[in-house]
């Protein structure tokens, strides 16, 4: 907490020194258009009769705020209520959000899920992240400033005992250079202690911003840092302590949530994440003389009317996730499975994420062309993605994975009018990871007059195919290790809204379509739910791999012991596998994992991951389950 308040007292000063600068009425100028050095428009009654007397206090109109937040990867911007009141504001502070739609683990800073569907954020490679949406913000999630006074928002909330208490201090400071420049930073700090053992969590965040919307030049940029620490206990011993009490208080009329005892007392999950962004825009366009009235006789005034824009956006993130614990649990069976150094408990599970995305396009901008009504927009992007991941050989060197992606895109839009806005924009891969993967979304409001009220009728869309995020494909650790590049996910959304601005209702419905929809199960490993029914419609006799190593251990059939000999092997083989790489598809169906392979086999583990990628590529298969659905259909095991 003292390096919080160090920093903060140190960015202030800064902030302030700035403010100092701007109000400082010694300095102050009006022009005589009537504004003064910093583009604030000044009261005509308070402009002294000399422009250049440094005594006469200039009084400026009433301060002015406003949001806005990017929309997408092409720096598009879109104001947002600049709510400085934070109108019960004590409820934005819980876990649960504000309709009490989110499942978390009890106290602030713990991991959460929403259960409204269309709520859920796509996965991001910070997946590790993906939890605690409620604190780590993205960039098009972060709230940008531009007000003619310096604006400040303190806030500290504190609940609870020094046994389960939590507290939180957020601090956002935003001051403008002159009209069109403006910065400042954000602190987000967090700590709660939990109710069980081992459950307290601590975040922070510290944020630099600035942004400068000028007619020709506009620029966004962000630099972000977070750092998460959450104890894990592993949930309580007895679920009866919770079911029941009476039973477990050993006489005692009432017990401490803190006396319960945990599975865990010496583990703990860290997150470091931190991204650096950049949106610019350069615009091309012309001048021309603003009309007025026929009487009036002030200098006439000019605008610029943008045409096309060039644009680059950039963004750079390094994640890191470690998982350290000093529990034995040999004893307890708490892990199913152990993939190394099965002689030592402790945990020292760690990867690494880079990832560097740079995008470029150009615009031609709404009202281009008198026949042009809408906003066309062309653009491509380019992303080099690297993952480290722990050895499972016992090399101090880690696994290494670059992944490369190619996307060109669209977007049209039609922002101006009271009446009718629309708006869409898709991608589409060309190479490397990227390709065959594709969205497109859009939405079109349509505005009209209704009982004195302004009544809106929203439509929106979205159809993807995208493949899912690097670790739920690929992760190595001691305790779980998957290696399966999945199908793509396929989806179709649809969406309705109705809305009433004088009632302050909204009414909206959707429907969503997902196939090979990728999730954790409960045993905390990826699954592809859906392409495993859709085997199963289309005729293939589907079964989990655990499934089988328990029925081919209890069953013996006889067409199994003919097909396992060598001869019958090589005769219903038309797949080219040779007889060793029969024998790890067997041991594949059968529900092994790879160093289980490799022990059963008595090879090295390198030996049986070349073996079961050779034997997908022969098969023409992406993953182990299919592997497994091939194998049982055509009699290859």
């Amino acid at each position: 907490m003292r390096r919080i308040l160090l920093l903060y007292i140190l960015l202030s000063v800064i902030g302030l020194t700035t403010v100092h600068a701007q109000f400082d009425n010694g300095r102050q100028r009006v022009d005589e258009n009537g504004y003064d050095q910093y583009g604030n428009q000044v009261d005509p009654a308070m402009i002294p009769d000399r422009l250049d007397s440094a005594n006469v206090e200039v009084q400026g109109l009433p301060p002015k705020l406003y949001m806005w937040r990017i929309k997408n990867q092409l720096g598009d911007r879109t104001i947002i209520p600049a709510d400085t009141a934070f109108h019960h504001f004590q409820n934005s502070n819980l876990t649960d959000g504000l309709t009490g739609h989110y499942n978390y683990l009890a106290n602030m800073g713990s991991p959460r899920m929403s259960r409204i569907f269309f709520d859920r954020r796509d996965p991001e490679p910070t997946i590790f992240m993906e939890p605690f949406s409620s604190f780590f913000i993205r960039p098009t999630e972060f709230n940008f400033t531009n007000s003619n006074v310096p604006y400040t928002n303190l806030t500290y909330h504190k609940a609870g005992n020094k046994i389960n208490g939590e507290e939180r201090f957020k601090s956002y400071f935003s001051v403008n250079v002159n009209k069109k420049l403006a910065f400042g930073f954000n602190i987000d700090y967090l700590y709660g202690r939990g109710y069980y053992n081992n459950q307290n969590t601590a975040y922070f965040n510290a944020a630099v911003f600035g942004s400068y919307i000028g007619d020709k030049y506009q620029m966004q940029a962000i630099y972000s840092n977070n750092y998460l620490k959450t104890n894990e206990n592993g949930g309580i011993e007895d679920d009866r302590y919770i079911t029941a009490p009476e039973e477990m208080a050993q006489g005692q009329r009432e017990y401490e949530s803190t006396n319960i005892p945990t599975v865990l007392s010496a583990t703990t999950n860290r997150n470091h994440d931190f991204y650096v962004f950049l949106t610019q825009r350069y615009n091309l366009g012309f001048s021309r003389d603003i009309p007025q009235a026929e009487n009036d006789t002030t200098p006439v005034k000019q605008e610029f009317v943008p045409v096309t824009s060039f644009i680059h956006t950039i963004q750079v993130e390094r994640a890191r996730h470690s998982f350290n614990s000093n529990d034995d649990m040999r004893e307890k069976n708490y892990y199913q499975n152990t993939y190394f150094n099965t002689d030592n408990p402790n945990v020292r599970d760690s990867t690494t994420y880079v990832g560097i995305k740079n995008t470029i396009g150009i615009a031609l901008l709404e009202g281009f062309n008198k026949y042009a009504k809408a906003g066309l927009t062309a653009f491509a992007s380019y992303k080099i993605s690297k993952y480290t991941l722990m050895n499972m050989e016992g090399n101090p060197l880690p696994d290494k994975y670059n992944e490369n992606e190619i996307f060109v895109g669209g977007e049209l839009s039609k922002r101006e009018g009271n009446v009718l806005h629309y708006h869409a924009i898709g991608e589409v891969g060309l190479a490397g990871k990227a390709i065959g993967q594709f969205n497109v979304k859009g939405d079109i409001d349509l505005n009209f007059p209704l009982w004195k009220d302004t009544v809106s009728l929203i439509a929106r869309g979205e159809v993807s195919n995208k493949l899912a995020p690097f670790y739920m494909r690929h992760y190595h650790s001691k305790h779980f290790m998957w290696d399966d590049d999945m199908d793509k996910e396929f989806r179709t959304r649809i969406e309705g809204e109705l809305s009433i601005a004088r009632w302050r209702t909204r009414l909206k419905a959707g429907v969503e379509n997902i196939k090979n929809y990728t999730y954790f199960n409960q045993g905390a490993t990826p699954e592809q739910t859906i392409s495993a029914i859709k085997s199963v419609y289309e005729g293939i006799g589907w079964i989990d791999p655990a499934i089988a190593r328990l029925v081919f251990s209890n069953l013996q059939r006889p067409e199994k012991q003919i097909i396992s000999t060598p001869e019958i092997k090589k005769s219903t083989n038309s797949y080219g596998l040779t007889e060793r790489e029969l024998d790890v598809l067997e041991l594949m169906v059968e529900g092994l994992s790879n160093p289980q392979i490799a022990d059963k086999l008595v090879i090295t583990r390198a030996t049986a991951k070349a073996h079961v990628h050779s034997i997908l590529q022969k098969l023409c298969v992406s993953s182990r389950t299919q592997a497994t659905v091939t194998a049982m259909k055509e009699g290859l095991v």
